[in-house]
């Protein structure tokens, strides 16, 4: 049952009347209930694109920061790609010093209030938690992910953010490809340092997935467009329409445009299909491309976008990740009467984070899982008018540990579907290395790059993000992002 934020505000003050202004041992800290994320009714949210997670109150801040045990070996920042100090801003958000929790958070990131929307905190800094341990369950940890957005949120609306400090200049030129999360990272801890900072994005928006792959149901744009004002606040400059590769090469880059270093980050923008019959049926996308129409294109904005977007009825979604729920939601957001995320394994091994899977649940997302799609099928025209699937069971664990689904011979079955939407993942932009011939890749076409620098196998060449990583979480693009930055700067002040 969908619970107003209104009911969850009053409950949270409630908890503040018991707990809050009291010398509290660790076992009342764990007894404080966690506070659950007020988000828009579901027959509503469904309806717009509008923020589905409305964002803690002051209250619900307060006392979800007071369920921290302020640990003395802090195992939280073990979980955390980019090592922020977790406890130090969790104790001021539970003082309401939400412009100084902010301040120790983006000593380490750049992006508070992107990673804590849409950061897998469940799996990296709150598995650690030690709330979590205690009552044996990472859900009941902490909410490290929900302070961080209220406190970066608050800051951002009450003008309270600081400016970081930009060194004096160094003459130094540093080109940063893409402007994604590993980019905005690199960028940002390159400029700190003095450096002349040119990015270049191929599309006609800054901010690589955050903008064209995640949907603004999760990701509000003015959020990823005041990141990119911050860096150019700072001097980084931001040049679109500009394919690195084609416009420029790398080589042209380095030796003809003066630049010392590059930075590249230009993501895993390639789609991967199933080799199936019928991938090229009228109605059938990859999520990459649906997604892009929508985020970018703001094809949902009927009548307002030149992009037109497909009229779906009955929609399949291949694939169990975050990215197939965002393809699966947005359909539904789209007008689709019916739509059925396809897996070939169970709920247990879905990739996508639960928070998205109940969401895409409470919207009316249907799953069937345990079967995998064989070929589509089409009318005359050539436009898709069904898939066919079989039956599978899970077999013994493979290579990433999850259990192998086996196909069941003869349970085969046509299913009436008119839209299918292809969401496997996605595979490394090949642009770059198809143009520099010293940039080594693996079987998988990633950049290839030392693990404590990020320098890929051609000197003054970095990488970072999804590009290196294949497809990666924001916070741990970031990372590589910032790994990188260091490294650059000390190759180019010893060059």
């Amino acid at each position: 049952m969908h619970i107003s934020p209104e009911e969850l505000d009053t409950k949270a003050k409630v908890v503040l009347q018991e707990y809050e202004g009291k010398d509290l041992s660790s076992k009342q800290r764990v007894q404080i209930p966690l506070q659950e994320m007020p988000t828009q009714d579901p027959k509503v949210r469904v309806t717009n694109m509008q923020e589905v997670a409305l964002g803690y109150t002051e209250s619900q801040v307060r006392a979800e920061a007071l369920r921290c045990l302020q640990c003395k070996n802090k195992p939280c920042i073990k979980g955390c790609p980019v090592g922020i100090d977790i406890p130090a801003f969790i104790a001021e958000a539970a003082k309401g010093n939400h412009a100084k929790a902010l301040s120790i958070i983006k000593e380490s990131s750049s992006l508070p209030a992107i990673c804590g929307r849409v950061c897998p905190q469940e799996s990296q800094c709150q598995l650690y938690c030690t709330v979590g341990k205690v009552l044996k369950d990472v859900e009941q940890s902490v909410s490290i992910g929900r302070i961080e957005r209220y406190v970066s949120d608050y800051a951002r609306e009450h003008g309270c953010e600081t400016m970081p400090k930009v060194a004096p200049e160094t003459g130094k030129k540093v080109a940063v490809v893409g402007t994604g999360p590993a980019s905005i990272s690199a960028a940002m801890d390159l400029r700190r340092e003095g450096h002349t900072v040119v990015m270049f994005e191929a599309l006609h928006k800054a901010g690589g997935v955050l903008v064209y792959g995640i949907p603004e149901f999760r990701l509000p744009k003015k959020i990823v467009e005041h990141e990119l004002q911050a860096l150019k606040d700072m001097g980084v400059t931001i040049r679109r329409n500009y394919l690195v590769g084609k416009t420029r090469k790398i080589s042209d880059l380095m030796g003809k445009d003066g630049f010392s270093a590059v930075f590249v980050g230009s993501g895993a923008g390639l789609p991967k299909f199933m080799g199936i019959g019928g991938e090229n049926y009228v109605g059938v996308f990859s999520a990459n491309e649906y997604l892009t129409r929508s985020n970018l294109m703001k094809a949902y904005a009927v009548g307002k976008a030149l992009t037109p977007m497909f009229d779906s009825t009955k929609v399949a979604v291949f694939g169990g990740g975050n990215v197939a729920m965002d393809a699966a939601r947005t359909a539904k957001r789209l007008g689709a009467d019916e739509v059925t995320v396809v897996y070939r394994r169970t709920e247990v091994e879905m990739p996508a984070r639960r928070e998205e899977v109940a969401h895409a649940k409470e919207e009316g997302v249907k799953f069937l899982y345990l079967h995998a799609p064989l070929k589509i099928t089409a009318n005359e025209k050539g436009r898709v008018n069904g898939v066919e699937l079989i039956q599978c069971e899970l077999g013994e664990p493979d290579a990433s540990g999850r259990r192998s689904p086996i196909e069941i011979p003869g349970s085969e079955k046509v299913f009436d579907y008119d839209t299918v939407i292809i969401a496997i993942g996605n595979a490394s932009n090949p642009l770059i290395k198809a143009t520099t011939d010293a940039i080594e890749v693996n079987r998988r076409g990633n950049f290839i790059v030392n693990e404590e620098t990020c320098e890929t196998t051609l000197q003054g060449v970095y990488a970072g993000g999804d590009i290196v990583l294949g497809a990666a979480t924001v916070i741990l693009a970031m990372g590589q992002g910032r790994k990188a930055a260091k490294a650059m700067n000390e190759y180019l002040l010893t060059k």
